[in-house]
C-alpha cells in the first residue's frame, strides 16, 4: 500500500475519509494477527505507516468536527483567552 500523502487526505471528504479509516483498520488488524501467528513475512514495517495513516485520518476528522463546532458557537466564551472576571 502506498503512503498517503496529507494533502490528498484533506482533498477527501469525511465519507471518503471514514471508508479509508475502516479499510486501514482492517488491513492493519490482518497484519497483527498474521504477525502473532508468526506467519507473516517483512510486513511488519508497513504496520509503523499504516498507524501513521490512521493518526492523520483521525486528526483531519476532528479538525474538522472541530471546526464545524466553533462555526455553530457551541464554545463561545470558554477555554483559554476568554476574558471572564471572576
Amino acid at each position: 500500500m502506498a503512503r498517503l500523502k496529507l494533502k490528498d487526505l484533506k482533498a477527501l471528504s469525511d465519507d471518503d475519509l471514514k471508508a479509508k479509516l475502516s479499510e486501514l483498520r482492517s488491513e492493519l488488524a490482518k497484519i497483527m494477527v498474521d504477525r502473532a501467528k508468526g506467519t507473516i513475512k517483512k510486513e511488519s514495517g508497513k504496520v509503523k505507516y499504516m498507524r501513521r495513516d490512521i493518526a492523520r485520518i483521525l486528526t483531519i476528522l476532528g479538525e474538522r468536527s472541530r471546526r464545524g463546532a466553533e462555526g455553530n458557537g457551541k464554545d463561545k466564551g470558554k477555554g483559554k483567552g476568554s476574558s471572564s472576571s471572576s
